[in-house]
């Protein structure tokens, strides 16, 4: 009797607190209007945007991406060998992340209670257009740098917070079932409520001290403000890094490479480039110039028509060159189903291309000295046609719907995928491997064979000799 009264007690403290909770959520009407609360996990996500944009940005990742990154012999070959052109669609991409997420902070500006940080999209339009920075929110390398730790603590601590959230609300749950659960004996049950309870003050107290240390009880002034200076210094280095003068657009060269052969011995004439590149034009009205900085990046990133990304298969042919890899690497695994499998990932045109090529093969395929060919072949191709697949495979998992809130977690451009990659180039490469993959899957099968039979006709040989004795 006494278990039960006390247990009464207990749902109806549990009853007031939870109805308590719910009347005092309209209350704090003018801390919401100062305060992020539930906005700071989207506004971490942005903070580790920038931070990660800045890293990119750095001396050695901009050596690095000279110097490699458009560098590779993929991106030379069905890219563009430009340099001029290569390093404007870094430019071009760096500069729409930035644009991005400065379009994501635009949207919590208009809490602030700070002008000038609500009037943040026309004071960024008119810093794109002439570097004019009235309020000073471009920050030296060392103010950044402090900016930045000071960021990326209150990132950790906000993580950290939403995990303990996440484990404050498992908890809650689990009390409220042990609560409500009767086929647990009184005293095993008082005791299970007894710990829960004890459990849940304490997790409450500790994402009440998180709340405190992260950006959660950060006022939205506070949190733009460190934002968009971030916003602003980025993108001045941006600007520095890629030698982009005010009131002029890069020299940024638009064409593409020449066709690529690919043969299964070695091509003695590396492909020439032949490219004029687009004039730097003075732009008369800010305004103009601003738009051609910010948004013509996006129309720099539009694929060409004769590129994988402009037929949307950029994503289905780096999978489909995986596919490949793998079964060029272990041939003898491919059985006839796998083999079927594959030709129904084939488009029409390499279907087409594949019959053409095949068209008047033997099916003898039983030269060694051909198969090591094909395989040194094989492995020329893959050797630069891989990365941009695989690189595709990162670059658009990290800008999934599930993955766009997080950080990426690569600096892979786009020019280091399949997207600007010309179609019929890379179908050419693809449509060589296929046929190459087709000899050296009936050279194994052969070769298989015939040692299944040489095997087969020794233990006839051994049986008769051992019947004749």
């Amino acid at each position: 009797m006494a278990f039960e009264t006390w247990l009464i007690k207990v749902k109806t403290a549990i009853s007031n607190s939870f109805d308590s909770a719910r009347s005092s959520v309209p209350k704090p009407k003018a801390l919401k209007k100062s305060n992020v609360g539930v906005l700071a996990f989207e506004i971490a996500g942005l903070m580790s945007k920038l931070l990660h944009l800045w890293n990119s940005l750095s001396d050695k990742n901009i050596v690095r991406l000279r110097n490699e990154s458009i560098s590779l012999e993929g991106v030379r070959k069905i890219v563009s060998n430009d340099e001029s052109f290569l390093l404007g669609l870094a430019c071009a991409e760096m500069a729409e992340n930035i644009r991005l997420v400065a379009k994501s902070i635009s949207t919590i500006t208009r809490r602030c209670q700070d002008i000038k940080l609500q009037d943040f999209d026309r004071i960024l339009e008119e810093f794109a257009t002439s570097g004019h920075d009235p309020h000073g929110w471009v920050l030296s390398g060392k103010e950044m740098e402090a900016k930045n730790k000071k960021m990326d603590r209150y990132v950790t601590i906000t993580v950290t917070l939403f995990k303990e959230m996440e484990e404050l609300s498992a908890i809650e749950s689990s009390f409220r079932k042990a609560v409500q659960c009767k086929e647990l004996e009184s005293a095993t049950k008082e005791q299970k409520i007894i710990d829960l309870q004890q459990k849940l003050f304490w997790q409450r107290q500790e994402v009440k001290y998180l709340k405190e240390r992260s950006l959660w009880n950060r006022s939205f002034d506070t949190v733009v403000s460190m934002l968009a200076r971030s916003v602003f210094t980025v993108l001045a280095r941006i600007k520095l890094v890629f030698g982009v003068g005010h009131g002029y657009l890069p020299s940024l060269p638009r064409s593409l490479s020449a066709s690529a052969t690919v043969h299964p011995t070695e091509n003695p004439n590396p492909c020439t480039f032949v490219s004029g590149p687009l004039k730097s034009s003075k732009l008369d009205e800010k305004t103009e110039m601003g738009t051609k900085f910010l948004e013509s990046n996006s129309r720099l990133l539009k694929p060409p028509e004769s590129t994988l990304g402009a037929a949307a298969l950029s994503l289905h042919y780096a999978n489909l060159i995986i596919v490949i890899e793998k079964m060029i690497k272990s041939p003898q695994l491919v059985g006839v189903d796998a083999r079927d499998d594959l030709y129904a990932m084939l488009p029409g045109s390499i279907r087409a291309a594949l019959r053409a090529r095949l068209k008047g093969v033997g099916f003898s395929a039983s030269d060694p000295v051909l198969a090591g060919e094909w395989r040194a072949a094989l492995g020329r191709i893959l050797g630069w046609l891989s990365p941009l697949a695989h690189n595709m495979i990162k670059w658009q998992s990290e800008r999934s719907f599930e993955q766009q809130n997080l950080v990426p977690k690569t600096n892979v451009l786009l020019l280091q995928t399949l997207f600007l990659a010309d179609k019929a180039k890379t179908e050419a490469a693809i449509t060589e491997m296929l046929v190459g993959l087709n000899y050296i899957w009936r050279f194994e099968r052969e070769m298989t064979a015939k040692a299944l039979f040489e095997c087969s006709n020794v233990n006839g040989v051994v049986l008769n000799l051992q019947n004749s004795s």
